[in-house]
């Protein structure tokens, strides 16, 4: 299945590539040549958070998506995206609190994470889905960017961003991987479970994306407030799409659940707290 919307995007970055990066294309990716893929990756982050950005990845020992020890070069890249739009505001309140009250309009100020105002590839401090690895940026989950707030009544919550951009899913059952792992049987105990946020009838109906990674998403931030971490009570998660992505946002990829668009689907599955 071809995205026509990711089409659309591929052919408009080849068309800006070298007048806005002065790059020739044609980097590598997945181990093929490409017009879409910068020869020199790094330029493909904001020249203003380009070394923080990096030095922030390399401290922190988290893998770039497809590329692991530098940022892709990919035009079309989700993460590249996210950090260009969130990793500025990493140090700077002001904009990050204004940013917060306009997602969750209780809130007083934006509070430091671990050593800024938004965090990336964040797995929580323990592993608390049971997932063979707990590694940031590769394999565990993740969330592509997080922040805290604090409303007037001292509440925190925890903001979970997960960023799409040209992504689409085809009805597709993720319950086996390629390798013969049972899925299911990794995050049944927490779905079982009386008070998890999430309610269907039947378990691996959930295990289409986008909504297998929405679960287990959903899995750990509910994990990390009854952990107590950064002291937050609950959690509020956001999938950033474009509005023109509409092969993303307007399909149902599981049929067991029901719904006209993923919105509506993945909110049908959510237990009213």
């Amino acid at each position: 299945m071809i995205s026509e919307y990711r089409e659309k995007e591929r052919i408009k970055a080849v068309k800006i590539r070298d007048d806005f990066f002065k790059d020739p294309g044609d980097g590598a990716f997945l181990g093929k040549k490409r017009d879409f893929v910068l020869s020199r990756p790094t330029i493909n982050l904001w020249a203003a958070i380009r070394e923080d950005a990096i030095d922030y990845f390399k401290k922190n020992q988290i893998e770039w998506w497809k590329s692991k020890d530098e940022p892709t070069g990919h035009l079309l890249s989700s993460q590249i995206a996210c950090l260009n739009h969130l990793f500025f505001i990493r140090h700077r309140q002001d904009i990050a609190t204004e940013i917060l009250k306009n997602i969750l309009p209780s809130t007083k100020t934006a509070c430091i994470i671990d050593d800024g105002f938004v965090e990336f590839e964040i797995i929580g401090q323990k592993n608390y889905l049971n997932e063979k690895s707990h590694k940031r940026g590769i394999i565990s989950t993740s969330i592509d960017a997080m922040m805290l707030a604090e409303d007037t009544n001292n509440k925190r919550t925890l903001i979970f961003i997960e960023w799409k951009y040209t992504e689409f899913y085809e009805e597709k059952s993720l319950a086996k991987s390629k390798k013969g792992t049972n899925r299911v049987e990794i995050y049944k105990p927490l779905l079982d479970q009386k008070d998890c946020p999430i309610k269907v009838d039947d378990i691996t109906s959930l295990f289409y994306d986008p909504y297998e990674q929405l679960m287990r998403q959903t899995l750990l931030a509910w994990s990390m407030c009854k952990a107590k971490e950064y002291n937050a009570q609950d959690w509020l998660h956001l999938h950033v799409i474009p509005k023109e992505n509409t092969e993303l946002r307007n399909r149902n990829t599981s049929p067991k659940l029901f719904g006209k668009n993923m919105s509506e689907v993945w909110k049908s599955v959510l237990v009213k707290l």
